[in-house]
């Protein structure tokens, strides 16, 4: 397939030509991307991130060059919504490094989180399996000590670790708490960071008002901004000599989770902490605080803290070796833009598992790209280890589906199914297709190329392509470790 095949398969299935003139006549009014992603692109944005989009083509391997084992600097954000950067439509948030970083790699259109919430997507994205493979994975989201993930359970960390890689976790864990469930006990040589799922950002106090920063399995007194803090010693790891051992930094940034707070809102940071010592359970939630333009504040906070650590890997000398993967944990919520999807955090509609994702290594995948293929957390933990060279343990077989041969050698990938479960809701995708139940019981099908918004439930039209898929699901289900009684 020539390359303008591809280019004409891409179109096809978006709807929307890649050619520039297309895109300069709607600028002002509403852009259209090269993966067909309506984005309401001010004409000040003209020129910027919305002019890379279209200079966007199809993915392709760059095939022949060698490079040794990649650094892998591997980012998430928290709750960012499917379309809050820029270069997936933003109108209103800026996000030029985060941009940049896509034009310097791959940006994927259909990328999705292992599941709906925090922890179980770290889950699937340390173990590259379902969620639902663990009895810590079923927690939706970790809420107390009772589970976590194990520490015999083989991660990500663990098995490259055992080929020689130096691993860290900076920043949020939330896959269990001390004393039983810690980064260090399930691969990393390093931990910097938090283990509940929110911390008030200043003072650190978690939902039942525990301090929550850590340097290893001991507190860290640290009250600066939070996100200040994981950038520098982000930025100090990657700079860091580790000798001739490649290595792994998980860098899971809380921002931008609730509480609403930024950078300098020490008043509002004084009064979360108020209701916090008081007893107030739900201050941390911040339900009555935050706006759009608060959330904006703290994105464009998050673009400015990956640029500075993109800057420091820069100044290591690593940059060309050293894979970036940058992505949301799931998707976003009250204050995010995730246009055109429906639902978002806690949902398995689109906009609540669809999340921006871009990839960058300069030795071996150029840039200006942009993928359409469905993939999700566990096919990232695969793809990881082929890439640094370690083997799955055969007694946790994994559910991702390594990408390196699409990615470095042209290879197309078989069709597979994308599993989602939690409770109340269940969805499968296969191709264009997508199965959906959600809270209702109804069970709907969608065709996701001709309706990412969901709204065209083509359920009555193609009852046997909706039993076909509601049929795999509950074979993958029926694999499952159920959900607890009354839960």
């Amino acid at each position: 397939m020539t390359s303008r095949d591809a280019q004409t398969r891409s179109e096809k299935r978006s709807g929307t030509p890649l050619s520039r003139r297309a895109f300069t006549t709607a600028v002002g009014a509403t852009a259209v991307t090269a993966a067909g992603i309506p984005a309401a692109v001010p004409a000040a944005a003209a020129g910027t991130a919305a002019d890379d989009v279209t200079r966007e083509r199809p993915f392709r391997a760059a095939r022949g060059r060698h490079a040794r084992r990649p650094n892998i600097l591997f980012i998430l954000g928290d709750d960012l919504g499917w379309a809050d950067l820029s270069s997936y439509g933003s109108p209103h948030i800026r996000t030029p490094h985060l941009d940049r970083l896509a034009r310097q790699g791959v940006r994927f259109t259909d990328a999705y989180s292992g599941s709906a919430t925090c922890s179980p997507t770290r889950f699937s994205l340390y173990t590259g399996r379902y969620p639902g493979r663990t009895k810590g994975g079923l927690a939706e989201p970790i809420a107390d000590r009772s589970v976590g993930l194990e520490p015999t359970h083989p991660t990500l960390a663990s098995l490259l670790r055992g080929v020689g890689y130096a691993t860290a976790l900076i920043g949020k864990w939330h896959c269990g708490y001390l004393p039983d469930y810690s980064p260090t006990r399930s691969g990393y040589d390093e931990f910097f960071g938090n283990f509940g799922g929110a911390l008030e950002y200043y003072s650190k106090l978690g939902l039942a008002g525990e301090y929550d920063l850590y340097e290893g399995d001991a507190e860290y007194k640290d009250l600066r901004y939070y996100t200040r803090v994981l950038t520098e010693r982000a930025s100090a790891y990657v700079q860091r000599d580790h000798g001739d051992s490649p290595w792994l930094l998980n860098l899971n940034f809380t921002t931008p989770h609730w509480p609403w707070i930024a950078d300098g809102d020490t008043e509002a940071s004084a009064e979360v902490v108020r209701r916090i010592k008081a007893g107030d359970r739900s201050a941390l939630r911040h339900g009555d605080g935050g706006s759009v333009e608060k959330y904006t504040e703290m994105v464009e906070d998050l673009d400015r803290s990956v640029g500075e650590v993109l800057k420091a890997l820069k100044r290591s000398g690593q940059e060309k070796d050293t894979l970036v993967f940058f992505a949301s944990d799931n998707g976003g919520e009250r204050f995010s833009y995730n246009w055109p999807l429906a639902g978002n955090k806690g949902s398995l509609q689109e906009g609540g598992i669809r999340v921006p994702s871009v990839l960058r290594w300069p030795a071996r995948i150029e840039g200006h790209q942009v993928s359409d293929l469905p993939v999700f957390s566990p096919d990232w933990t695969a793809t990881l280890l082929e890439l640094g060279g370690a083997r799955p343990d055969p007694a946790h077989p994994l559910d991702g589906v390594s990408l390196a041969g699409y990615l470095l050698r042209g290879e197309t990938p078989k069709e597979r199914d994308l599993f989602w479960r939690v409770r109340g809701e269940r969805a499968l995708r296969r191709g264009d297709w997508k199965y959906y139940r959600g809270r209702s019981g109804a069970d709907q099908l969608f065709n996701l190329a001709e309706d990412r918004r969901e709204q065209a439930d083509r359920a009555k039209a193609a009852p046997e392509r909706l039993a076909a898929l509601r049929a795999s699901w509950e074979r993958t289900d029926s694999g499952l470790l159920p959900y607890p009684t009354g839960s």
